[in-house]
């Protein structure tokens, strides 16, 4: 079983572009998005997954996920299958000291909200917070990508 633990952060400003070594294009919808668990299609790049998560926990930081790659031209099908609203973003890699922030800069209808990930070894993994690291999100449901496909950022 795999445990993927991390914390969820508003980006309030575009500074970490600079500091970028890596930046990727994803298209992603879902098959399924409950509470339960989230079955997610993911394009990245020329690479393509499908991606099971369940249930977070209580603080919202630690839940299972399962992924496989699969073949791009299977994941283009499977996005016609997903449910409305699918998401396309950004995603640039930023490495402050010991570890790797995910910044996605949102797209279309999600345009003008800007999300960081960090992933820890354990829910009390300490990290450098950046200067334009804003304020925390972990487990709050809104912004979950499968939440952002349902109600996106420009209708909040």
């Amino acid at each position: 079983m795999a445990l993927e633990i991390e914390r969820k952060f508003i980006v309030k400003s575009t500074d970490f572009k600079v500091s970028a070594y890596k930046k990727h294009f994803i298209k992603q919808g879902f098959l399924n998005s409950n509470k339960e668990r989230v079955v997610r299609v993911r394009i990245k790049d020329e690479n393509s997954f499908l991606t099971i998560k369940g249930k977070s926990n209580k603080t919202g930081t630690t839940r299972y996920e399962w992924e496989k790659e699969i073949d791009i031209n299977e994941a283009n099908d499977l996005l016609n299958l997903c449910e409305e609203g699918v998401i396309e973003k950004y995603r640039y890699l930023v490495k402050v000291d010991d570890h790797t922030f995910e910044v996605d800069e949102f797209l279309g209808d999600n345009k003008g909200l800007l999300i960081a990930e960090v992933e820890l070894e354990n829910e009390h993994d300490t990290f450098t917070k950046p200067d334009w690291l804003g304020e925390e999100v972990t487990g709050i449901n809104k912004y979950y990508n499968s939440n952002l496909s349902k109600k996106p950022f420009l209708k909040w």
